[in-house]
């Protein structure tokens, strides 16, 4: 039976039938309908500190969830704070839709106040948005708006609505708004011949390495991808996405490649004869120069956006699809292999560069972040752990030392690198997954850019686990002031509050800690703690991640690490 209905009031009632029980959100004037409207649903509204935040823990509920994350915002000020989640959700293909509140359609053009077109300028960072000035178009507007968000590579989408939309009514019928997008309908059948060509590239290479990406989570190939490698023998490289995707413990995986991955890890792409490359895009973070990349390899490359084939790295052979659909299709065909000799070769360079190796690290009374990460490892790793990094050389740090066994599990801005997203993007996990053990793990940088949810984090009683990795600096900027610009240290070095103090004043429970000793009981203190902690770690002020592969450099030539350990130089 239809009804009729405010625009308001269908705005809240196809949430609901979408499936949302949380959204994220700030109000304001261009909005203010719906939020009046938002009394009368069952949806669980979360106040946010500022619009950015709301974008971020709507992004940190998809990762964490697999579900489309929503965050809500009025016009002008608060649409354009939007942009930068936007942006992150749309480097990283994670499900969001943002609703933002317009002016009335009649103002539209006019300067009124708190106006911006905002369609206009996310055009550019958001998988599709739409500008909605009539109720009658307001319910097919959103129903697309999440099937656009959550189908083929998934994506932000913004849906702005005008207020005089928001307070109108007519009839509402589901059913009747039912997605009507004749032009997205993308090819996603690989040929059959592809296929063969595939299988013939598996069964005949010596040194197969697969590329495990971002897009195995999404897909849900978790199974899939580890059948393939223990099928044919192929070892498993990560990129920084998708940790988690295969267990690190599995004999085959590698661990992380690329810039700050492991240096084996890279000396294996760059001797392989055959990638696979599935559910990654081969980022210049992943690939160092592309002139000198793998160069002895044969490249497939399965994704499920036709415009990553051959963007980056040319390839051998592109099986556009969803992943785990396409690795269906492939495992019958693909035939058992010995590739002992291959996997010998890539333990022989190991020997004893490995960064998530402790022992590499001195223990000299000084507090690294890597044993910071290490000891939250040690003390949380057999747990339902989600960690939230924000962007940096704790980031860098995390993705080494902190080993991580399930999907979903790690929670990062990679694409976009965007500072301050870690403790939003937790609050949206720990609401997605209120069962999770759920940590904060930030640079004193980042932390600062968006320290106002705390209050977001205390007003919602959300026991999350906040660890500042604190030297002091703007870390990997100042790491690249020290390799590349003779140490001129110019705008790095950060003043920061008393974080203990600040946490308290907002009624979390903090320690501080500035020795090795410390790490293992202060995680302890807070895990047992039945409320929100913070812990300030104090580290070594100028260390530095290794390897690193500088911008632009062959993927094989790595600054190490200066220790007797190690070499100083990979050439």
């Amino acid at each position: 039976m239809k009804k009729k209905m405010t625009g308001a009031q269908i705005l809240w009632e196809c949430l609901e039938r979408e499936g949302v029980e949380h959204v994220f959100g700030y109000p304001g004037g261009a909005i203010l309908p719906a939020y009046d409207a938002l009394t009368r649903s069952r949806i669980h509204h979360i106040l946010v500190r500022h619009e950015q935040g709301a974008t971020h823990m709507a992004d940190g509920y998809a990762r964490a969830s697999g579900r489309v994350g929503v965050a809500v915002a009025t016009s002008g000020p608060g649409a354009t704070n939007m942009v930068t989640g936007i942006a992150t959700a749309m480097m990283d293909s994670s499900p969001i839709v943002c609703i933002t509140g317009q002016v009335g359609s009649k103002l539209i053009g006019s300067d009124a106040f708190q106006e911006t077109d905002i369609t206009g300028v996310t055009l550019p960072v958001a998988k599709h948005n739409l500008l909605v000035t009539r109720v009658e178009d307001l319910a097919r507007s959103l129903r697309e708006a999440f099937y656009v968000a959550r189908s083929g590579r998934p994506g932000p989408v913004l849906v702005d609505i005008t207020k005089d939309a928001q307070q109108s009514s007519c009839e509402f019928d589901w059913e009747a708004a039912k997605p009507q997008l004749g032009g997205y309908r993308p090819n996603l059948s690989p040929a059959q011949a592809e296929y063969a060509h595939a299988i013939e590239l598996i069964a005949h290479a010596k040194r197969p390495l697969i590329l495990a990406g971002h897009g195995i989570l999404i897909s849900g190939a978790m199974q899939q991808v580890c059948e393939l490698a223990e099928r044919a023998e192929i070892p498993m490289a990560l990129t920084l996405l998708g940790l988690g995707a295969v267990p690190a413990s599995h004999p085959l995986n590698l661990g992380m490649m690329g810039m700050h991955g492991e240096a084996w890890v890279n000396h294996a792409i760059q001797n392989a004869d055959l990638l696979l490359a599935l559910g990654m895009r081969f980022d210049d973070r992943v690939t160092g120069s592309k002139e000198t990349y793998a160069p002895q390899a044969k490249k497939i490359h399965v994704d499920i956006d036709p415009a990553e084939i051959n963007k980056n790295v040319k390839v051998d052979v592109a099986l556009v699809g969803d992943l785990r659909e396409v690795l269906g299709e492939l495992l019958p065909r693909v035939p058992p292999a010995d590739h002992r000799a291959w996997l010998a070769w890539i333990d022989q360079h190991k020997g004893e560069a490995a960064v998530r190796d402790i022992k590499t690290l001195p223990d000299n009374g000084h507090l690294y972040a890597a044993h910071v990460i290490h000891d939250l490892w040690r003390e949380t790793g057999g747990s339902d752990v989600v960690v939230a990094t924000d962007v940096g050389q704790h980031q860098m740090w995390e993705a080494q030392y902190y080993k991580h066994e399930r999907p979903r599990s790690l929670i990062t801005s990679g694409g976009l690198g965007t500072m301050g997203f870690a403790l939003p993007a937790a609050i949206g996990a720990k609401v997605a997954r209120p069962e999770a053990e759920v940590w904060v793990v930030a640079g004193d940088g980042g932390f600062q850019m968006t320290m106002a949810e705390l209050a977001t984090m205390v007003q919602e009683e959300l026991k999350i686990h906040v660890a500042i990795i604190n030297n002091g600096y703007l870390g990997m900027v100042r790491q690249w002031q020290e390799f590349f610009y003779e140490r001129n240290y110019q705008s790095t070095p950060l003043l920061s509050p008393d974080f203990a103090k600040l946490a308290e004043a907002y009624g979390i429970r903090a320690f501080t800690v500035t020795e090795r000793r410390q790490v293992a009981p202060a995680v302890q203190k807070a895990r047992e703690h039945p409320g929100p902690v913070l812990i300030d770690f104090r580290v070594e002020q100028e260390d530095s991640v290794y390897p690193m592969v500088a911008a632009g450099a062959p993927l094989h030539q790595m600054i190490r690490r200066p220790s007797p350990l190690v070499e100083t130089a990979d050439e």
